[in-house]
């Protein structure tokens, strides 16, 4: 068995095809390209979450925002189509959103974002860092009425005889 290589050329025998073929899919690529979701990565950088996403050929200045809402990074912008013409492109534009779930202890203002070469880079701080605790004082409790010491504490009554 052999392998061969088919032309879509003038000499091929299915060029008759190609123009039919174009013509039927070109609905299927418009709608196609009418979407853009831009590839990202999420990495640990100590205690920090660092999301980078793919914006090459976007207006970054103009046409993206990042955001948090709730308990959620929000990426939203829109990748413009510039090209005019007939051709065939692989390249994708229309508008994307992008979210990625927060830690509750997580406040907006440990949020930045910068953007170089291309690549939109979103940098959230103590994402991976213990959340403190405090322990609360419960009010309207006596010293009698409090709960004995946990186990594995030591307790600072003497039972000694």
């Amino acid at each position: 068995m052999s392998a061969a290589l088919t032309f879509w050329g003038p000499r091929s025998p299915f060029a008759p095809f190609g123009a039919e073929f174009r013509r039927f899919a070109t609905p299927a690529r418009a709608a196609e390209s009418a979407w853009y979701v831009p590839a990202a990565d999420v990495v640990r950088d100590g205690d920090d979450a660092v999301v980078r996403l793919e914006l090459p050929g976007v207006d970054v200045a103009s046409d993206v925002t990042v955001e948090v809402v709730g308990h959620r990074l929000v990426v939203r912008g829109e990748r413009r189509d510039e090209h005019t013409g007939e051709g065939f492109r692989e390249t994708r534009h229309g508008s994307f959103r992008r979210s990625f779930s927060l830690p509750s202890h997580v406040a907006p203002e440990a949020v930045s974002a910068s953007y170089d070469a291309g690549v939109l880079t979103v940098r959230v701080s103590g994402v991976h860092a213990e959340p403190e605790s405090r322990r609360i004082t419960i009010s309207g409790v006596t010293a009698s009425d409090e709960a004995p010491a946990a186990e594995g504490t030591e307790s600072t009554e003497d039972h000694s005889a």
